[in-house]
């Protein structure tokens, strides 16, 4: 007890006789006295007024001045006046629009139109996005490496599909570098 009363003696002397202008009492809300000298401290039907939040951290510019404590969502400033958040007040002004209950709402259009794939990347035997893409060197056209080395294998003399050219190994297709990076950012 000795030390609550020796810490609240230095407190008064910190404090002074005046009370600084912004300060406001934290039972009443009203300024000019400290809590313990409240007038409503003896009341017991005494209601406190909410609590008001101070507004550090938000820029003056960002505020917008207002006369009415009770106004939602108001805060006070370091001068002690009340003040709104400006983005607040365009939010409380249009308030939130809700939607009837048990009316069914509509799905989002979601029209995700695919973009045909150019046929310089697709395969001339199987039709789809080239996978492993390769050349042949009889004609200069890009397969995929599965289906063009099974066509040639599958021809007794290794015969081109496309232009028609015979003993074509499957050895000598080479990898198309440039299609394959090309199919990887298209996938």
């Amino acid at each position: 007890i000795v030390m609550m009363n020796q810490s609240s003696c230095e407190m008064m002397k910190w404090l002074g006789p005046t009370l600084p202008e912004n300060y406001a009492c934290y039972r009443c809300g009203n300024g000019g006295h400290h809590i313990r000298n409240c007038p409503g401290s003896g009341d017991k039907n005494f209601e406190a007024p909410p609590r008001i939040k101070k507004s550090t951290g938000i820029p003056r510019s960002f505020m917008v001045e207002v006369d009415d404590p009770n106004i939602k969502g108001v805060m006070l400033t370091s001068c002690g006046r009340y003040a709104i958040p400006a983005i607040d007040a365009e939010a409380y002004a249009v308030g939130k629009k809700e939607k009837p209950p048990f009316i069914p709402q509509e799905q989002p259009k979601c029209e995700e139109k695919e973009e045909p794939i150019p046929d310089e990347l697709l395969c001339l035997i199987c039709h789809d996005l080239l996978s492993d893409a390769v050349v042949i060197p009889c004609c200069g056209n890009s397969y995929c490496d599965d289906c063009i080395r099974t066509a040639l294998l599958e021809s007794e003399t290794h015969v081109c599909p496309t232009c028609g050219q015979s003993d074509v190994s499957p050895d000598t297709l080479i990898a198309n570098k440039f299609l394959r990076q090309v199919n990887e950012q298209t996938s």
